[in-house]
């Protein structure tokens, strides 16, 4: 079961790269601006190693963890990582790029959150090595992830910050 997770996940990121780079080209021809350029590559790294590492430590594992709970988990935080993305709709993506004077969402979860889709990556970190029983993934890229996101939600709220002012 915990391979067939694996391949879910393999195929959504792909699926997510995909349409967040249509997203990119749709909001970048109506004048949007990128910011964070520095460090998304450290990002992407992170992600990728991310499945590495689970793929290396959690095949070590043959014994499925049968609790349910943290299965239940990782669905809840699909459905909510699904609601998040389709809240933003063609402004979701990967990078930080901001469409000039466009109004900031407040529906879905954005109404309470004001980084949601990050939330559910913090979680993830935890929770997905946790179905694989691999404890070192789960501590060693829940805090880098911790370091990246404490960088990436400075920026991203500079970014909204500097194209909603009038003195640009």
């Amino acid at each position: 079961m915990k391979w067939k997770v694996f391949l879910f996940l393999l195929v959504q990121r792909f699926v997510e790269l995909y349409w967040a780079k249509r997203n990119e080209r749709w909001m970048k021809a109506r004048g949007a601006k990128e910011f964070g350029r520095n460090h998304y590559k450290y990002i992407v790294c992170m992600h990728s190693l991310f499945f590495v590492s689970l793929l290396l430590e959690g095949r070590k594992k043959h014994k499925s963890t049968s609790c349910s709970f943290l299965f239940n988990m990782f669905i809840i935080l699909q459905l909510f990582r699904f609601w998040t993305i389709a809240s933003l709709g063609r402004y979701w993506n990967t990078k930080i790029i901001v469409l000039p004077n466009a109004e900031r969402i407040q529906k879905g979860p954005y109404r309470w959150f004001r980084h949601p889709n990050y939330l559910v990556v913090v979680l993830e970190f935890l929770v997905i090595p946790l179905m694989f029983q691999a404890y070192w993934t789960a501590v060693i890229f829940t805090i880098w992830n911790a370091y990246l996101l404490s960088i990436r939600i400075r920026v991203e709220e500079q970014a909204l910050r500097l194209l909603k002012s009038p003195h640009k």
